[in-house]
C-alpha cells in the first residue's frame, strides 16, 4: 500500500461513507459489572462485537477499520486481567484470522509487540503474512499501543535514516515512520461507554477526523448503534479550515 497525504497539507476526498473509522471499545467491564458477571465475561462479549462490526464495515465498503485493543497503559490493569486480555488475543487470531482471509480482509497490528511472549508474536506474524494480499477492508488492531509512542518511534526512526542528512523535516518526511503510514487519516473516530477523551490514540492521526461519542457500552454496540454513529458523521460539515461558503460555491 502506498503512502497518504496529511489533511493539514491537502485536502482529503469525501465520501458520504467513511473510509477510515476508528473505534475506542470501551464499556466491557461495566457490561459484566452491570450483570453481576466478572469483567472477562465483558473482553468475552466484546469479541463479538467485533466480529459484527468487521462484517458491517465490509458490507459498506469501508476501507480501514482500527480498533484500540489495549492501550501502552493498559499494562496498569490487575496482572489476571492483561493475563486473560493476552490469552483472549491469542484465541481470536487463532479463531478469526482464516475467517478474514476467506473475506478478502487485510489484518495488520500495531503497536510495541516487544512486551508480548514469543507465541503471540509469532500468531500475529503468521496472521499478517496470510491476509498481507488481501484487497478488502484492512483491519487494524491497535495493541500495546500508544500515540505518543508513534510519534517517538516514528521521529527517532525518520532521524537515523536520515543522520547524513542536514535539513528540517516535514511531515512528509515523517509519515513513512509513522504506524498508520498505510492508511488514509480517519474519517470518523467513534468511542463507546461514555468517555469522551481519546485516551492516548492516534494523536497524530485524529488532527481533523469526526468524533461520535456514545453511552452504548461496547458488547452492546449493534449494527442499530453503528448506523446512528454513520448518520451522525453524513450530517457533519467537513471544511478543513474551509468556511462554509467555500462548500458552497465549490
Amino acid at each position: 500500500m502506498g503512502l497518504f497525504s496529511s489533511s493539514t497539507q491537502t485536502i482529503p476526498a469525501l465520501a458520504e461513507i467513511p473510509q477510515h473509522i476508528a473505534v475506542i471499545m470501551d464499556g466491557n467491564g461495566r457490561w459484566a459489572r452491570k450483570r453481576f458477571l466478572p469483567r472477562v465475561a465483558g473482553h468475552k462479549r466484546g469479541v463479538e462485537t467485533v466480529r459484527n462490526l468487521v462484517k458491517q464495515c465490509a458490507k459498506l465498503n469501508v476501507k480501514f477499520l482500527t480498533l484500540f485493543a489495549f492501550s501502552s497503559e493498559n499494562w496498569r490493569r490487575p496482572d489476571d486481567e492483561v493475563s486473560f486480555l493476552m490469552g483472549l488475543f491469542m484465541d481470536a487470531l487463532k479463531r478469526e484470522v482464516v475467517k478474514l482471509h476467506e473475506n478478502n480482509i487485510r489484518l495488520i497490528l500495531i503497536g510495541d509487540r516487544s512486551r508480548f511472549n514469543d507465541e503471540l508474536v509469532k500468531q500475529i506474524e503468521a496472521s499478517e503474512q496470510l491476509t498481507e494480499k488481501n484487497t478488502g477492508l484492512t483491519l487494524t488492531i491497535a495493541a500495546n499501543y500508544g500515540g505518543r509512542w508513534d510519534i517517538l518511534q516514528a521521529t527517532n526512526r525518520m532521524i537515523v535514516a536520515n543522520l547524513n542528512k542536514s535539513k528540517d523535516f516535514t511531515e512528509d518526511d515523517l509519515t513513512p515512520y509513522l504506524a498508520m503510514h498505510y492508511a488514509t487519516e480517519p474519517d470518523l473516530f467513534i468511542r463507546t461507554g461514555g468517555e469522551k477523551r481519546v485516551s492516548n490514540f492516534l494523536l497524530w492521526q485524529l488532527a481533523y477526523t469526526e468524533f461520535y461519542f456514545t453511552d452504548t457500552l461496547w458488547p452492546d454496540f449493534d449494527d442499530k448503534a453503528f448506523q446512528a454513529a454513520i448518520a451522525s458523521y453524513q450530517q457533519r460539515e467537513r471544511r478543513f479550515g474551509r468556511t462554509s461558503e467555500q462548500l458552497s460555491n465549490a
